[in-house]
């Protein structure tokens, strides 16, 4: 019993384009004979025969042609059975496995290659069945024609739903870490999805015997022409995943970006949402994000306070040096100044003032707790100037004027 070649070994035979090639050089010319098939594409094709044929010697007394159809049922039959196996089983316990494991990913990536396992089982069977008929030449084209696209299309199906659980698993990573990324999984899964199907769809078609070259040129024209007409849109795109590469800031953190500041309240893929202290909202395009300078309030480890009192000039040398030592005192017992950081000295002469420079790191960098630290030491600053009966100073002029000499002759 001689069998022709098998459908479902169709990823092992030569690509059609290059019989559509040699045919287009030569029209006039004598058809020219196919290669030799590969030898595990022979060896897979013994075997069916061998099967076959195996199974005709237990019942001699079927024609023939009749029994085609029978084994043709048998092997659909096999496939079935297998089909079960591999979802009622494998993966069965396959899924089993994954609960008891710490990670989510295999949760999510064995029901997803579940369904195109068991559809390519079915289609392997579907187009071994096929051949068992020994069909006629133009209806084994066809059939060799729809075994590619099918076995193509399942092995892009199956991975298609991989690559979406693996991009659902980092998503749910990205939203429990807070990272920024989470906020492009949509965009990044959409934009893998259409890159997955139009390479399955150009190797589909260039195994179909297609002109791949011309029609890779045209959209290439039209992407240059498209990518000049929506240049503005495209530069932001791109600041955006700069923005998620970089990770700057995150929503709701206070930032300063340009002459904007406030809360972030929203990443987009256009632009960078930002709520200012005074409510209202600015929205700045991702291009200018990514080329301006940011400055990110929130991730401050301690936020730096840099101020100056300014006493009256009847202060003494003796108040002065009491009261710095009492400023150091009231700075670096305060639970919420970090210690090693408080300083305070008697750092100029003012035009009416004589000046204190005090600096110090608050430990907390939340602006509102920040800004509580401040108002108490100012507080505890104004009691000990206070108690010392020596008086903050404000701009003052003395003028001196010289007595005139008086009696007659004076000009």
């Amino acid at each position: 019993m001689i069998l022709r070649s098998p459908a479902f070994l169709l990823l092992f035979l030569p690509s059609a384009s290059v019989w559509a090639q040699a045919a287009a050089a030569a029209p006039d010319a004598a058809p020219v004979p196919a290669p030799a098939r590969p030898a595990i594409a022979t060896e897979a094709t013994d075997v069916l025969e061998r099967f076959v044929n195996w199974l005709h010697h237990f019942t001699p007394g079927i024609d023939e042609g009749l029994f085609h159809w029978i084994a043709c049922g048998i092997v659909i039959l096999l496939a079935v059975l297998l089909r079960h196996v591999i979802t009622d089983i494998i993966f069965h316990y396959l899924k089993k496995l994954a609960a008891k494991t710490e990670t989510t990913l295999d949760d999510k990536l064995f029901p997803a290659l579940e369904r195109p396992a068991a559809s390519l089982v079915m289609v392997l069977g579907i187009f071994a069945a096929l051949t068992v008929l020994q069909l006629s030449e133009k209806a084994d084209r066809l059939v060799n024609g729809g075994a590619t696209i099918a076995i193509l299309g399942v092995i892009l199906w199956g991975f298609i739903r991989a690559g979406g659980a693996l991009l659902d698993h980092f998503e749910e990573l990205a939203h429990e870490r807070q990272m920024t990324v989470a906020t492009f999984m949509p965009l990044i899964k959409k934009t893998l999805l259409v890159f997955a199907v139009v390479t399955g769809l150009v190797i589909i078609a260039e195994s179909m015997g297609a002109k791949i070259g011309v029609l890779i040129t045209s959209l290439g024209i039209g992407g240059l022409a498209f990518a000049l007409a929506a240049q503005d849109t495209i530069a932001n795109l791109f600041g955006s995943f700069v923005v998620v590469v970089d990770q700057p800031f995150r929503v709701g953190d206070f930032v300063r970006i340009g002459a904007a500041e406030g809360n972030v309240e929203d990443i987009g893929l256009r632009s960078t949402k930002i709520r200012t202290a005074a409510r209202t909202l600015i929205v700045i395009p991702n291009k200018s994000v990514a080329s301006e300078a940011i400055t990110n309030f929130t991730r401050m480890p301690q936020r730096r306070v840099d101020q100056v009192l300014g006493l009256s000039y009847d202060t003494t040398p003796a108040q002065m040096e009491a009261l710095l030592a009492e400023l150091r005192a009231i700075l670096r017992g305060h639970p919420g100044v970090q210690a090693e950081s408080a300083q305070a000295f008697f750092a100029a002469y003012g035009d009416s003032t004589l000046n204190i420079q005090i600096v110090f790191y608050t430990r907390n960098p939340d602006w509102v707790k920040h800004m509580e630290v401040r108002e108490e030491l100012n507080l505890k600053f104004l009691q000990a100037v206070e108690s010392r009966g020596l008086s903050f100073a404000y701009p003052t002029q003395t003028v001196h004027v010289a007595t005139l000499p008086s009696g007659p002759g004076k000009g």
